[in-house]
């Protein structure tokens, strides 16, 4: 007997991606994020890889294992997919501890950021109806 699987923690036409643990702090992890909310995958994958922040590079590669993940296990079509969320959390803290002048120390803080985006399929939308004004 193995236990019940999982439900799927996304929508049927999402896919997600997470990393963990990356050495940044939120806020400017969240500056990069913000270049890819709500774009199409294929322009923020364009975005990220001419940022010229050294995070850019990390969210890059969170952003392409999402759309693989989309095209490979979900089965969505990748020229419909877009950003739908990239949500920035806090993680670890560590503490180091450096010499100051008088004998004295100060602590140095490094953060940590964990990163999950969020892919999602376009609705096909169906051919606008034509107005009586534009059918004349």
């Amino acid at each position: 007997m193995s236990k019940p699987q999982a439900p799927r923690r996304v929508a049927d036409n999402e896919a997600m991606a997470k990393s963990t643990s990356i050495r940044t702090s939120p806020g400017k992890l969240n500056l990069v994020a913000e270049l890819m909310r709500g774009k199409s995958a294929e322009q923020a994958v364009a975005d990220l890889s001419f940022c010229r922040r050294r995070i850019a590079k990390d969210a890059l590669k969170v952003l392409q294992a999402a759309i693989a993940n989309a095209e490979n296990n979900h089965s969505l079509n990748v020229d419909r997919l877009y950003v739908a969320a990239a949500t920035v959390g806090k993680a670890m803290v560590m503490k180091r501890f450096t010499s100051c002048g008088r004998g004295r120390s100060s602590r140095i803080e490094k953060f940590f950021s964990n990163l999950t985006v969020v892919v999602r399929e376009r609705e096909q939308q169906a051919p606008a109806k034509k107005s009586a004004k534009e059918a004349a």
